[in-house]
């Protein structure tokens, strides 16, 4: 039966490191919805990919020595053996270095700019490399820091076309208070009505000079599109929207929701919005931004070390383990924590004491009281058919919370018929049914409603862990696809009398709680070292202190802690910075001997230690008043910083 069309999208990820359980969050909750409407009777197109373009990626290509397309080659064929290692099931998966994308993106540009809705000028603000944002004086945080990322920003400016997203202001906001379920949860919406909308949009920076990894602008080759028009129109390229064959696109859009992580929901409910009123194409229906998961109190970051990656866990407990655990775990639309001890606590709790444990047992009463047929229900009583009840109508609540993107809910109502059952075999005690022969009947009745509220159950996991559920039909015996449909897990009595099951291997064997996550702790953090590289263990530097000097010596010295506001290329040294440095109320200038190892951009925001009674010097015609401190061995130099804040003007004592 044909429900009619369901399209659902991940975000397109950057590609430019491995992906960790974050990103497996959103794409397992986008393929979870996906093959449930599928299995429900939906037409469904599931899309994720890849966002390949931009200054970040081409300088780090540049630093390995690569060409920009080899080096998300190799990234993007780890990130599909990653989606396969997951049994992603996605539809499309679209790389914004597609030719049909790349032609499609210009189209859209050109017909943006021939009808006015972009323009040419000229940007100057604070720019975020890392995030490939611009910023007004207004949202940089404390220091000039990106308000994203939180790390230094620098003043930019050149030349740029603009995308007039003031002109949809009022548009967007009549559209919010009309379909207020384009954007949830409720929170993420408010936020961007009261915090972004309602206080005024700024027309958007649509195009870059200063590198050329990236989309050219059709009608002026200099500029390369920038990173909205190109990345976010992926959502309808990858359906045929600009291309000789549009067919799936008139099929399947607007979207039935777009699935992110709530950082860049602000993208995807105004700007996006924004452009698809300016092409008069629907939008999408939903946009859901769900919450982080947590190391601790931290979200997940390289920089931190903590973050966990999905392979590990899926070749110790595998894949359905962790399916489980991300959608059950934490509340979506809002964040959650992992540590190994909550995965661990909930691995035993649920998976091997009420479902592995449920299944296990079952099919072995029924091989030891009826030589494992499946007996038929004689003798039924209300007990029997309060838990008939619990069971058929749970496929109802469970549909009802995934439609609402609810999966941890969903999967509770699952779980309320697995305890139930549980306690339903504590309740007509088979053992000691077992030992009347008056009481066969009974027992038979017995072992047939546990067996089929195992049916129902592996049905309404199957969306979830269509693995287990395989091996749960191979138990009890089911050949083909009678009995497990959808529909058949609101049906009871559908599980044919005088098949035979057959017991296999638990399920999710119970695990050593500290044992396991002592190792669990090994094995990532190896892994962590196998996949972001570990310095080989140096032999250690012979020390050759200089002579010695008293505290009156060290007292003609002045440190002091001093922070970069400007940062430039020396003009006839291509080895030296000009730094402008604000130390306590004066602004000094130093040129410092850096530029193989730092770059303008990196520079400006850091708070530096400048030896600050250095007698001024000229440098390839530039002052110098003072010296920045660094440590260096061979060919590596580290800038000596200051680890935390401090005034600017603090003097090192």
């Amino acid at each position: 039966m044909n429900k009619g069309t369901y399209y659902v999208t991940t975000p397109i990820y950057y590609p430019s490191a491995k992906l960790h359980i974050g990103h497996t969050y959103t794409t397992v909750a986008a393929d979870v919805l996906a093959r449930f409407k599928r299995f429900t009777g939906y037409d469904v197109q599931f899309l994720t990919g890849t966002d390949e373009h931009g200054e970040k990626i081409q300088k780090a290509a540049e630093a390995k020595g690569m060409t920009p397309k080899a080096y998300v080659d190799d990234i993007v064929r780890d990130i599909k053996e990653i989606w396969k290692s997951m049994d992603i099931s996605y539809d499309i998966f679209i790389r914004t270095t597609d030719d049909h994308h790349v032609k499609a993106v210009q189209g859209i540009f050109q017909r943006l700019y021939d009808q006015g809705d972009i323009y040419k000028s000229e940007y100057e603000g604070w720019y975020c490399t890392p995030c490939e944002s611009f910023w007004t004086d207004t949202q940089l945080k404390e220091g000039n820091l990106c308000p994203d990322c939180g790390r230094p920003a620098h003043l930019a400016k050149e030349e740029a076309y603009f995308f007039k997203l003031s002109k949809y202001q009022d548009r967007l906001i009549k559209y919010y208070e009309e379909h207020p379920e384009i954007c949830f949860p409720d929170s993420r919406r408010n936020e961007m009505l009261n915090n972004f909308l309602k206080p005024g949009l700024e027309d958007l920076c649509v195009s870059r000079t200063t590198f050329n990894w990236g989309i050219p602008v059709p009608f002026d080759p200099k500029h390369v599109i920038y990173v909205w028009i190109d990345a976010l129109s992926n959502y309808i390229t990858g359906l045929g929207y600009g291309s000789d064959n549009t067919e799936k696109y008139e099929k399947y859009w607007p979207a039935n929701v777009h699935i992110m992580a709530k950082e860049i929901i602000r993208f995807h409910t105004i700007i996006w919005p924004a452009m698809l009123m300016a092409l008069d194409e629907p939008l999408p229906k939903l946009v859901y931004g769900h919450g982080w998961i947590m190391f601790g109190d931290d979200k997940m970051s390289k920089s931190k070390g903590n973050i966990v990656y999905p392979e590990p866990l899926i070749e110790r407990y595998g894949l359905d383990a962790l399916k489980y655990f991300l959608l059950r775990e934490f509340t979506f639309g809002y964040d959650g924590t992992y540590t190994n001890r909550i995965f661990i606590n909930r691995f035993n709790a649920d998976l091997s004491n009420d479902l592995g444990n449920l299944v296990s047992r079952s099919i072995s009463m029924i091989e030891k009281y009826n030589d494992g047929i499946i007996p038929e229900a004689k003798a039924v009583t209300e007990l029997d058919q309060e838990l008939r009840g619990l069971a058929t109508s749970a496929a109802a609540r469970v549909e009802d919370a995934i439609d609402k993107l609810q999966f941890h809910q969903a999967l509770e109502e699952i779980w309320k018929v697995i305890r139930r059952v549980n306690k339903y075999i504590d309740e007509t005690t088979p053992w000691i049914l077992a030992k009347d022969e008056a009481n066969k009947d009974r027992l038979d009745t017995v072992m047939y409603h546990l067996a089929d509220s195992i049916r129902i159950i592996s049905i309404l996991l199957k969306p979830f862990m269509e693995a287990t559920s395989s091996k749960i039909w191979v138990q009890l015996g089911i050949k083909g696809d009678e009995g497990i449909s959808w529909e058949d897990a609101s049906l009871f009595g559908q599980l044919p009398v005088g098949i035979k099951v057959q017991r296999g291997d638990v399920l999710f064997p119970r695990l050593e709680t500290e044992k396991e996550i002592e190792e669990l702790e090994r094995v990532n953090a190896d892994y962590f070292k196998k996949i972001n590289g570990v310095p080989e263990e140096k032999e250690a530097l012979k020390v050759e202190p200089k002579a010695e000097i008293t505290i009156d010596d060290f007292d003609k010295i002045d440190i002091r802690a001093a922070k970069v506001i400007k940062a430039e290329k020396h003009p006839k040294a291509d080895k030296l910075l000009v730094l402008q440095l604000q130390v306590g109320d004066e602004t000094r200038q130093v040129v410092s001997g850096i530029a193989a190892h730092y770059k303008p951009e990196d520079m400006v925001g850091k708070t530096v230690l400048l030896l600050a009674n250095l007698k001024p010097v000229k440098l390839r015609g530039v002052e110098s008043q003072g010296m920045i401190l660094a440590a260096s061995h061979e060919d590596k130099l580290v800038l000596g910083t200051v680890d935390g804040e401090i005034i600017p003007g603090a003097q090192l004592s």
